[in-house]
């Protein structure tokens, strides 16, 4: 596997934030006159300091970086909710990209939606994306290191979601309520776009509810690489998570797309003292591995310890606004409001946590069904 470089950076501070993507970061591909997409993280309309969202800086620094080698630039993500100018501009402006355009550098404003044929792919043999990936001639992948409700960790394998354009997101976690499968369709998208550069914003990244209403936690870390699946081995290190529990990781590890341990990256001692022994994350749902699908005590047990082991999303009444934001992106139509507040229907419930991810006061949180087991 090709190495994955790292750099501590500790602050936003432009020169500083381009000296160190000018160290580990291999532009010589780019050529004078190429187009090039930074596909960033633009979740929600958070502002940078929220930690939920790729900073400006680094998306302001990269541009630098490429305008130098004569190519152009186009930033863009999908984030969740409606794919139009005006929701798009809002976003934007909220998370502080709207600065950022100049002469070579131009924010996406094309809305068209393109059809991927992916025969290669796993699950996702086809699937809808963003058309503005297209026109250019390269991608660059720049995404936020943090927790993630469903799937523990959001990284660079997980940030190419966002060419899925957001109104349909849900009806991929529709499709793919199982995080395995959801992980092996992020795989495909990741493997039908591969990005040229991964970068992973980790001077701050965000800890506890994520991806989207958790706490900054500063890492002080910039960090590039071909390979997104290694990437993502060192963010698992970095957030001292176990990788066969974050199901994309796993995914990269069982289609042999990465190593399993961190050990054995090449900058692994390196990186050691950067690792953060008390970073919190949503208790994700532990894949039963263990279980055999044969014989009478997995038929019997398995379904009961899939039971106990599930993590699923819980209103915390206190914080919840009765803004409706959930039932309205629940994609299994599984919650109604009730006297101002969210009831969840369990049986309907996929785990998606598509309103956990999307509640805009973070009153959505997630929550084992035993609060005892880890």
């Amino acid at each position: 596997m090709a190495d994955l470089l790292f750099a501590p950076c500790k602050e936003y501070n432009k020169e500083d934030v381009k000296e160190a993507l000018r160290g580990i970061c291999d532009l010589s591909w780019v050529r004078e006159g190429m187009k090039v997409a930074i596909k960033v993280n633009l979740i929600t309309a958070l502002s940078p300091d929220r930690a939920g969202t790729t900073h400006p800086v680094v998306i302001d620094a990269m541009c630098d970086l490429l305008l130098e080698q004569g190519a152009s630039v186009v930033i863009g993500d999908s984030p969740g909710g409606v794919w139009t100018a005006a929701y798009l501009d809002y976003v934007y402006r909220a998370t502080g990209l709207s600065a950022l355009e100049r002469e070579g550098v131009t924010l996406n404003r094309d809305f068209s939606v393109k059809t991927a044929s992916h025969p290669d792919a796993k699950i996702a043999k086809s699937f809808e994306y963003t058309g503005y990936l297209d026109a250019c001639d390269a991608i660059i992948n720049i995404c936020k290191l943090k927790s993630h409700g469903m799937m523990g960790m959001s990284a660079a394998v997980k940030n190419m979601f966002g060419a899925i354009p957001g109104i349909t997101k849900p009806q991929y976690h529709y499709r793919f309520p199982d995080p395995r499968d959801f992980s092996d369709m992020i795989l495909d998208i990741q493997s039908y776009f591969k990005p040229r550069l991964n970068v992973v914003d980790a001077i701050v990244g965000m800890e506890g509810n994520g991806p989207t209403q958790g706490t900054p936690k500063p890492l002080g870390l910039l960090l590039a690489g071909e390979n997104p699946y290694q990437l993502d081995l060192a963010c698992c290190m970095l957030m001292s998570i176990d990788p066969e529990k974050v199901p994309t990781v796993e995914a990269a590890i069982r289609r042999g797309l990465s190593e399993k341990d961190p050990h054995s990256l090449s900058c692994y001692q390196d990186l050691l003292p950067f690792s953060c022994k008390d970073f919190k994350i949503p208790p994700t749902t532990k894949p039963l591995t263990f279980l055999s699908e044969k014989g009478v005590f997995s038929k019997l047990a398995g379904p009961l310890l899939r039971w106990l082991l599930l993590s699923r999303p819980v209103v915390r009444k206190k914080s919840c606004v009765g803004c409706k934001k959930c039932a309205e992106v629940c994609p299994a139509k599984a919650i109604e409001m009730k006297d101002h507040l969210p009831k969840i229907d369990r049986a309907a419930c996929i785990r998606c946590f598509c309103c956990q991810e999307l509640c805009p006061k973070g009153a959505m949180k997630v929550r084992k069904t035993l609060p005892f087991l880890k």
